[in-house]
């Protein structure tokens, strides 16, 4: 797959140049390799192979968060420390519960 067909909301070529290269000099044009115009002295461009090989990296590390991002959104809805407290005063286990139901939901694969 070339870099240009990956759909929306996933890892571009500026994403994983970013992240491998903070402080490379270039520009870009799209999201294809050929349209890397690399400007850094210091910094050896990398190939298309690299590139391409960096990208499906970051993206299946990405990916395998994604379980991960879900949970969150849902524990920060949460009002944990209301729970928390609630708990202790009352004896109850609703906070637990309430992880414990997020971690079904969303399981580690």
């Amino acid at each position: 797959m070339s870099i240009s067909e990956k759909p929306n909301n996933t890892i571009t070529l500026h994403h994983w140049l970013k992240a491998t290269y903070p402080t490379a000099k270039y520009c870009s044009v799209g999201n294809e390799y050929s349209g890397l115009d690399w400007s850094d002295t210091e910094i050896t461009k990398p190939t298309e192979q690299q590139c391409t090989d960096g990208i499906s990296t970051m993206q299946s590390n990405y990916d395998a968060q994604e379980y991960a991002r879900k949970r969150k959104a849902k524990y920060d809805a949460l009002n944990q420390f209301e729970l928390i407290s609630d708990d202790a005063i009352n004896g109850t286990t609703t906070h637990k519960d309430a992880i414990l139901a997020i971690k079904a939901e969303f399981p580690k694969p």
